[in-house]
């Protein structure tokens, strides 16, 4: 059976029951992949009571079709390539470098935006989940949790509501453990199994991540 979500915070509200067994951990962290992420991954954080921060990988297009992924760069650095794809197309290095660096850039903008003056939440000896609205060929993904290995997490979680199955089992391999809802044969596209998929907004971004830093701040403060 092919699982539905009425909206994003309707799949988070879904995903978080599903990673039930997490609340309580001292040292749990929710690292949402913007835009849409963060409205999913901020009901996770709010259920599970653990911190939320962002993650951003961004998509490497390729000469004179950006929607098409040839890979991927991470904050750090980190690229993952479709070789196959790159030779197919007969991709030169030098492409690759200046998109590589512009999408680094971008995430520096939008990392930025997003935190302001707030330093990223540390990752290191942490349980962290990374959370996104869903996975399609999956190269964001897995650039951004093969840079989140090199932070040393102590586990890393992936935390979706809805991807292929390839794509999952190719995840699956890269994490300590994978939660994904569902994994429907027939896959077109992740807002195809959301009634409502609308535009998540910077503005909404950033009221989600402060919204959730005011929680810890008033958490911590209890005694």
């Amino acid at each position: 059976m092919v699982t539905r979500f009425v909206d994003r915070r309707d799949a988070g509200r879904r995903l978080a029951e599903a990673l039930g067994f997490l609340k309580g951990r001292r040292d749990l962290l929710v690292l949402a992949v913007p835009r849409g992420g963060v409205v999913v991954g901020a009901e996770v954080a709010r259920a599970l009571q653990a911190p939320l921060d962002v993650f951003i990988a961004r998509k490497i297009g390729a000469p004179g079709n950006p929607e098409l992924a040839i890979g991927a760069v991470a904050p750090d650095g980190t690229t993952v390539l479709d070789e196959e794809l790159v030779a197919r197309l007969d991709v030169p290095d030098g492409y690759i470098r200046a998109a590589t660096e512009r999408e680094r850039a971008e995430i520096e903008r939008r990392m930025h935006t997003y935190r302001g003056d707030r330093p990223p939440l540390q990752v290191e000896g942490k349980t962290v989940v990374l959370v996104d609205d869903g996975v399609a060929t999956g190269a964001t993904t897995l650039a951004a949790i093969r840079a989140l290995r090199k932070q040393k997490p102590r586990e890393l979680i992936l935390a979706v509501p809805v991807g292929p199955p390839d794509t999952v089992a190719m995840l699956s391999r890269e994490v300590d453990r994978a939660v994904v809802l569902s994994t429907p044969e027939l896959f077109y596209a992740v807002g195809a199994f959301y009634e409502v998929f609308d535009q998540t907004t910077d503005q909404e971004v950033i009221s989600l991540l402060r919204e959730a830093a005011e929680s810890e701040r008033h958490a911590e403060a209890v005694p």
